[in-house]
C-alpha cells in the first residue's frame, strides 16, 4: 500500500512519524509555543532534524471549545510556514477545513490536506478533486469540535467509525478523488469518551480493514491523562507508547507532538519485529 500525495508517492512499509505544527495561540498542548510564522518555521526544521517524516501545519485549534480564526488571520498564520516547509525535503500536510485555505496551500505546495471534518465544508470537496495528487486525510468527527463531546452515543463505536469513514471515503472517491490519495483517521478524542478511544485501539484493525492507510493521534490528549493522572505537558511516556502500540496495531501514520522520541521508540519496535522498519 501506498499514500499518493502530490510530491511525494509515500511508502508504507513502515509507520510514518507525522509531526505537529500548531501556528496557533490556543491549541490544547502548545498554544503559544509556535504561534508566530517564525517560530513554526524554525520548529519545522527541529522536526525535521527529529525525524519527522512528514510535517502537519495548522492554523486552527480543534480542542473542544476552541474559537476558530476568520479566514485571513488563518492565512496568514499557515502560509508562510508553509511555503518554508515545502523547501525542506519532506511532505508538508495543512491542517484545515476551509477551501480557500486548502486551495491557497495547495498552490503553495502542500502535498496533503488534514481535514478533521473530512471535507464536508462546502467547496472543499471540489478543491481536492481539482488538485491531480494532492494527499488527503479524512477524520471521523461528529458535530463541531464546540459540540462534539455531545454526540458519543455509538451502538458499536468501532463499527459505526469504520462504517462512516467507508460511507465518506466512498463519496470522496465518486467526486473525483483518486482512492490511492486518501487516508483516514478515526478521530481520537473527536466525539468520542475515553473508554471509546481505547475501544476504537483494541480493535484498531478493523478500521485497517477498510483498505487505506490509517494515520491514528494519540499524543497527549485527555485519555491518556485520565489513563495516567499526568497534566498534558507531562504525557510523553503515555504519548509515545500509545504512537507504538497504534503503529503494532496497524496505523500507517502516527500524528505526534514529540518526534524524536516516537522516531526512537518506533525504531526498538522494528528492531523487535513488531513494525515495519
Amino acid at each position: 500500500m501506498y499514500w499518493q500525495t502530490t510530491r511525494f508517492r509515500l511508502s508504507l512499509t513502515r509507520p510514518l512519524v507525522m509531526g505537529i505544527v500548531n501556528v496557533t495561540p490556543d491549541s490544547f498542548s502548545d498554544g503559544g509555543r509556535h504561534g508566530t510564522p517564525a517560530q513554526a518555521m524554525a520548529w519545522c526544521d527541529q522536526l525535521v532534524g527529529e525525524g519527522a517524516d512528514i510535517l502537519d501545519i495548522g492554523g486552527e485549534s480543534t480542542r473542544p471549545g476552541g474559537r476558530a480564526p476568520d479566514l485571513d488571520e488563518e492565512l496568514r498564520r499557515v502560509l508562510p510556514v508553509v511555503r518554508h516547509a515545502v523547501a525542506l525535503g519532506r511532505p508538508v500536510s495543512v491542517d484545515t477545513s476551509r477551501p480557500e485555505v486548502m486551495a491557497e496551500a495547495i498552490a503553495a505546495g502542500a502535498d496533503i490536506v488534514n481535514d478533521v471534518r473530512a471535507l464536508r465544508r462546502p467547496g472543499a470537496l471540489a478543491v481536492l478533486a481539482d488538485a491531480p495528487d494532492t494527499g488527503v486525510c479524512l477524520m471521523h468527527m461528529r458535530g463541531e469540535p464546540e459540540t462534539m463531546q455531545q454526540h458519543t452515543a455509538y451502538d458499536d463505536v468501532v463499527h459505526d467509525v469504520a462504517l462512516d469513514l467507508g460511507q465518506r471515503m466512498r463519496e470522496v472517491v465518486d467526486a473525483g478523488v483518486r482512492i490511492e490519495r486518501i487516508a483516514l483517521d478515526p478521530g481520537i478524542g473527536f466525539a468520542k469518551t475515553a473508554e471509546q478511544n481505547w475501544e476504537l485501539m483494541r480493535r484498531q484493525r478493523e478500521l485497517c480493514a477498510i483498505g487505506r492507510p490509517l494515520l491514528v493521534g494519540w499524543s497527549r490528549k485527555s485519555s491518556l491523562g485520565l489513563l495516567t493522572g499526568r497534566p498534558v505537558h507531562d504525557r510523553l511516556g503515555a504519548s509515545v507508547a500509545a504512537a507504538v502500540a497504534a503503529a503494532c496495531l496497524g496505523a500507517s501514520v502516527v500524528r505526534v507532538h514529540d518526534v524524536a522520541a516516537t522516531v526512537d521508540a518506533l525504531k526498538v519496535a522494528a528492531a523487535a519485529g513488531l513494525v515495519g522498519g
